[in-house]
C-alpha cells in the first residue's frame, strides 16, 4: 500500500513564519544569486557558516534528529557550512530568549537556526523554530509545526526550506521527493522497479514489484500523479498512478514502441514519443478525452519531448539533420528550431522550471556530459562528466539537478548524483540498490 502524499497544509496543521528582514546586504545577495548561476568566481563561492544547535526537546532521539536533517540539507546544497557544535559558547535553554550574538560572532556563525521539540497527544510532535542573522543581530523568520510522528523527517525539510529562502531569496527544494528506476539483481538480468524517496535519500518505497517493466517515471505537476512506461509481455502502455491511493490506469496502449511520457505544465496533456516503422514522432495526448495528435512528421527519430514551463514550446531531440541534436518548436508542433550548436550528440533536454535553462545530456569523443543552455542556444556549460551519466532532471527551484551515472566493470551499475549550476558541487544520492531515472517531484504543497 503506498503512503498518501500529505499536503503541507495536512502535515503541518498550521504554520506561523515570518521575515523581520533581509539580513543581508545587497552585495552579498547579489553574489549569492550569482553563485547559484555559476558565474562567480570561486573567492565568491564560500559556504555561509551556519550555527544549528540541537533543538531543545524531551525526546532527544527525535531533537537531535531533526537537527541533523536540517544541517545535512543545508551542507548537502553547498552554501552553507554548519558549525561544529563544541565551538558554540552560548547554550541555548530558552527559545524564547535573544541569544547573545557576540558569543555566536565569535563561533565563526553568520547565521543561527534554533528550536524545540515536544511530544503532542494523539501521536503527534509539535516543533517550532527560530531563524537569526547572528551579524545584524535580528530575527528572520520563525515556525510552529504539529505533524504526526512518522512525518518528523519532513518537519526539517520544511524548516530547511524557510532557511534557505531567507538567507537566499531563492525558492527552497528539500521537501520534495524523488521517484526513480531501483535495480536489482545481475547485470544482465536487472529486476526495474518503480521507487519512490525524499530528495535525500531516505524514506525509500518501492511502488512496483518487478512483474512488469518500468521506465521513464515523471511527476505531475500537482505533485499527487506520476506517468511510466509499462512493458508488460512486450506490450508498452503509457501508465498514471495516482500517489494518495496507488491507483493505476492505462491512458493508452499503443503499438511498436512508445518512450518518455512528460506532463504539461497545467497537468492536462501528456507529451511522448511514438514509434511507427523505422521513425518516431512526438506525440501529444489531452488527458480528459484520451485524443491523441502527432506534432511532428517525416522520416526522422523524434524524441524526449519536455515543455517549457508556461506550456508554448516544447524541446525535443532528432536526428533530422544527420545526428541526434535538440530543437524547440512551438506546443502545436510548428517552427522547429535547432538550438544545439557545439560538437557531439545531445539528447535528453529537461526545460528548467524557471525557464532560463535547458538541461542535456551530450555525447562526445566517448564522454558522456551533463549540460545546461540557455532555450535559443546561447551560453552552453558543461556541468560534469563520466561513463554514462544520463537522464539529467530538475530540482523545483531550478537551481540544481540530478542525474545517474552507470558505473563501469562486471559488477558496475547506475547511482544517482545531483549537482548545482555552478558544476563544483556534485553529490552522490545514496539509495539501497542501483537506481536510474530520477524525476524530481514539485515542492510539496
Amino acid at each position: 500500500m503506498i503512503d498518501t502524499f500529505l499536503s503541507r497544509r495536512t502535515v503541518l496543521g498550521g504554520l506561523a513564519a515570518a521575515a523581520m528582514g533581509a539580513g543581508r546586504s545587497g552585495v552579498a545577495l547579489a553574489q549569492q544569486r550569482r553563485a547559484l548561476e555559476g558565474d562567480v568566481t570561486e573567492a565568491n563561492l564560500r559556504p555561509r557558516p551556519i550555527a544549528i544547535p540541537e533543538f531543545l526537546g524531551e525526546d532527544q532521539r527525535l531533537s537531535a534528529g531533526i537537527t541533523e536533517v536540517i544541517s545535512a540539507n543545508l551542507e548537502r546544497s553547498g552554501l552553507f557550512e554548519p558549525l561544529d557544535p563544541r565551538g558554540f559558547i552560548e547554550r541555548i535553554n530558552d527559545l524564547n530568549m535573544t541569544p547573545r550574538f557576540a558569543d555566536w560572532r565569535s563561533s565563526g556563525a553568520e547565521a543561527l537556526v534554533v528550536g524545540r521539540v515536544a511530544p503532542a497527544a494523539g501521536s503527534r510532535v509539535n516543533a517550532e523554530f527560530r531563524l537569526w542573522d547572528v551579524v545584524l543581530g535580528k530575527q528572520l523568520a520563525s515556525g510552529q509545526f504539529s505533524t504526526p510522528s512518522q512525518n518528523w523527517r519532513r518537519v526539517g525539510h520544511i524548516i530547511s526550506d524557510q532557511v534557505w529562502e531567507k538567507l537566499t531569496l531563492e525558492r527552497g527544494y528539500f521537501d520534495t521527493r524523488i521517484v526513480f528506476i531501483d535495480e536489482t539483481g545481475p547485470k544482465e538480468k536487472r529486476v526495474k522497479r518503480l521507487a519512490i524517496m525524499d530528495q535525500d535519500g531516505h524514506n525509500v518505497r518501492l511502488l512496483s514489484q518487478g512483474q512488469e517493466l518500468v521506465l521513464t517515471p515523471r511527476f505531475s505537476p500537482t505533485n499527487q500523479e506520476i506517468t511510466y512506461m509499462s512493458y508488460t509481455r512486450d506490450q508498452p502502455r503509457v501508465v498514471l498512478m495516482r500517489m494518495d491511493t496507488g491507483e493505476r490506469e492505462v491512458v493508452g496502449d499503443f503499438p511498436g514502441m512508445t518512450f518518455a511520457p512528460r506532463f504539461s505544465p497545467d497537468g492536462q496533456r501528456v507529451v511522448m514519443s511514438l514509434q511507427q516503422g523505422s521513425d518516431s514522432s512526438i506525440t501529444e495526448m489531452d488527458m480528459r478525452s484520451r485524443q491523441t495528435r502527432q506534432l511532428t512528421r517525416g522520416g526522422a527519430l523524434d524524441t524526449s519531448p519536455c515543455y517549457a514551463p508556461d506550456g508554448r514550446q516544447i524541446v525535443f531531440e532528432s536526428d533530422r539533420e544527420g545526428s541526434q541534436q535538440l530543437y524547440v518548436m512551438g506546443a502545436d508542433g510548428g517552427g522547429a528550431r535547432r538550438i544545439s550548436l557545439g560538437d557531439g550528440r545531445y539528447s535528453t533536454p529537461v526545460w528548467s522550471p524557471r525557464g532560463d535553462y535547458i538541461a542535456f545530456t551530450k555525447q562526445l569523443s566517448g564522454r558522456f556530459l551533463i549540460g545546461v543552455m540557455r532555450f535559443d542556444g546561447s551560453g552552453e556549460r558543461i556541468l560534469t562528466e563520466g561513463f554514462h551519466n544520463e537522464g539529467p532532471t530538475w530540482a523545483p527551484n531550478g537551481r540544481f539537478l540530478m542525474f545517474f551515472r552507470d558505473l563501469s566493470g562486471p559488477k558496475g551499475g547506475p547511482k544517482l548524483y545531483s549537482i548545482d549550476l555552478t558544476g563544483r558541487n556534485e553529490r552522490q544520492v545514496q539509495t539501497p540498490s542501483f537506481a536510474s531515472d530520477p524525476a524530481w517531484s514539485p515542492l510539496q504543497k
